[in-house]
């Protein structure tokens, strides 16, 4: 297994957000706050903390008001994905951006979910857990006793070994907890249209190397606007100091 923290990340952030109207008809849904922390910036902190040097940011919906907030971030060191002129979808963003990515393992967070660390950072257990000889995806998940805000049923059966399945609504089954660790190898020769992750996590799947790793503390996911006030009180639960994502 790897132990070596991964130096880079992609930060899925270009979506429309329109669960999220009508606060989202005039702010991107990353600037979203959640006790007074924007969704991207609770992104950014947890990656700073684990010392993740580069951080690559899409951005097309409202895009301006992202850069210039952006802008005001030095750790980590942010790199735009411009994708103003065509929403190119999870995989199809990191497809554009691979050039800013490298070829060793990098995390993908998404911009509109964080999550509230327990006793151990979430992302030194991501990269303690990956494998690069077995796994090529490597997907944080969470109980649904763990997740605020989720309105859905459960995404994968997770095995003893951590192997996931997709099955969604069985009993004891996990949920895609919105961060990720995988080795760029699964996109050679991919164009850069817009696509789904999605496809990628099936292909994983039925190659045996799609894993996941059960999260450690609360996971919280805020796609309307009424769930912010259930968000924010989980913030105030765990207490500040040990929010991250």
């Amino acid at each position: 297994m790897s132990a070596v923290m991964p130096d880079k990340a992609m930060v899925l952030a270009a979506g429309l957000g329109k669960r999220m109207r009508p606060i989202t008809d005039t702010l991107p849904k990353p600037l979203v706050e959640v006790a007074g922390r924007s969704l991207i910036d609770r992104a950014l902190d947890v990656l700073e903390r684990a010392q993740v040097g580069t951080a690559v940011v899409n951005v097309h919906y409202l895009a301006d008001q992202m850069e210039a907030h952006l802008a005001g971030r030095t750790t980590p060191r942010i790199v735009i994905s411009d994708e103003r002129d065509r929403l190119m979808d999870s995989a199809g963003g990191i497809i554009r951006a691979l050039p800013h990515l490298g070829e060793a393992p990098f995390f993908i967070l998404n911009a509109d979910t964080f999550w509230l660390d327990g006793t151990t950072s979430n992302l030194e257990r991501l990269a303690l857990a990956w494998d690069d000889a077995t796994m090529d995806i490597l997907l944080m998940v969470a109980d649904t006793e763990q997740a605020t805000g989720h309105s859905g049923s459960t995404d994968y059966r997770m095995e003893a070994d951590g192997r996931l399945t997709r099955d969604r609504g069985v009993a004891g089954g996990v949920i895609y907890a919105g961060a990720i660790v995988l080795d760029p190898r699964i996109f050679a020769g991919a164009d850069a249209e817009p696509k789904s992750l999605n496809a990628y996590f099936d292909a994983a799947e039925a190659e045996g190397r799609l894993f996941g790793m059960k999260m450690d503390g609360a996971w919280v996911t805020v796609g309307t606007p009424d769930a912010i006030a259930p968000a924010e009180a989980v913030v105030a639960a765990h207490g500040e100091k040990s929010d991250a994502g």
